[in-house]
């Protein structure tokens, strides 16, 4: 699925041509990842793009309707875990499952590609942004350390779980957690309220250094993304963790390992993340036998 550095690569692609076109025919395919498509046909025609953003994983298009009203409503794009979104002249082949064309007035379209349709689109009045977006957390890349210490520590979860929580920090996935989690050599299954302080400090290093460095090689291709211009991303390359079970570990050249955490493959070092230990509590009424034996030598 799409994460923070590859929906930042399609915006700033976005950002580069549409701002200041108009839309001016829509036409769809298949709806079903759409809320309410006959607001799209009815609204969209006519409207100018003011500005393009993301807020998490989403993209929100701001527009501006024909009357000339700025940021009357806006279009909200989650790519889901195959969606595409390009511009390109009318002309090039269309690719399957292509579902949305947007007919812009300088010739080219936009158009909106997704295999599975997981994705969702759906036109926003921006009185609805607060209730639509608001439940969403921190932006990693905006988030200070007072701020991102704060959130880590006031839930008993295991770090990986905050990480991918969209209401603790929006748009973390499961890519740049494991390799954030792996350079900072962090274990997936400790506690966040259990790290360090200065384990919570190389932590928010780290995961800033990650997206920024993911967003200057334009995400990872893994399977199906591509920026706006239909180009693949180069980031995968630099995985050191991610999808590497049974690989040497770069640091160490241990394997690596994979377990499951917040219902997540979760890929990492067994001996640069060293696990946390098991309470008394939780021991095994063997491993508590044999601990016992050991004080009364």
């Amino acid at each position: 699925m799409p994460e923070l550095p590859e929906v930042e690569t399609v915006v700033r692609g976005l950002r580069a041509v549409l701002p200041g076109k108009r839309i001016l025919t829509v036409r769809l395919g298949k709806t079903d990842f759409i809320d309410d498509p006959a607001s799209l046909e009815l609204q969209l025609p006519g409207s100018k793009v003011s500005a393009v953003r993301r807020h998490g994983k989403f993209i929100v298009v701001e527009l501006e309707a024909a009357s000339g009203r700025k940021h009357e409503s806006s279009l909200l794009i989650h790519l889901g875990m195959t969606g595409q979104i390009v511009t390109c002249p009318p002309e090039v082949p269309v690719a399957a499952h292509t579902h949305v064309f947007l007919g812009l007035d300088d010739g080219r379209e936009l158009r909106y590609t997704d295999i599975r349709r997981f994705g969702r689109m759906a036109m926003l009045a921006n009185t609805a942004h607060q209730s639509v977006l608001g439940k969403l957390g921190l932006d990693p890349l905006e988030a200070t350390e007072k701020e991102f210490t704060a959130m880590i520590r006031a839930r008993r979860s295991h770090i990986k779980a905050l990480l991918l929580d969209q209401s603790v920090l929006r748009g973390m996935g499961n890519i740049y957690t494991d390799e954030s989690l792996w350079r900072a050599r962090i274990h997936p299954r400790r506690l966040g309220a259990n790290l360090s302080d200065n384990e919570i400090h190389r932590l928010h290093g780290v995961v800033r250094r990650v997206l920024n460095e993911a967003i200057r090689l334009g995400g990872s291709s893994i399977s199906d993304y591509v920026d706006a211009e239909g180009q693949p991303g180069e980031f995968q390359i630099r995985h050191r963790a991610y999808g590497r079970e049974g690989k040497k570990c770069p640091r160490c050249s241990k394997k690596i390992r994979r377990i499951i955490v917040a219902g997540r493959s979760s890929y990492f070092c067994p001996f640069c993340q060293r696990a946390p230990r098991m309470s008394s509590a939780k021991q095994s009424p063997n491993t508590r036998r044999q601990s016992l034996r050991g004080t009364k030598k």
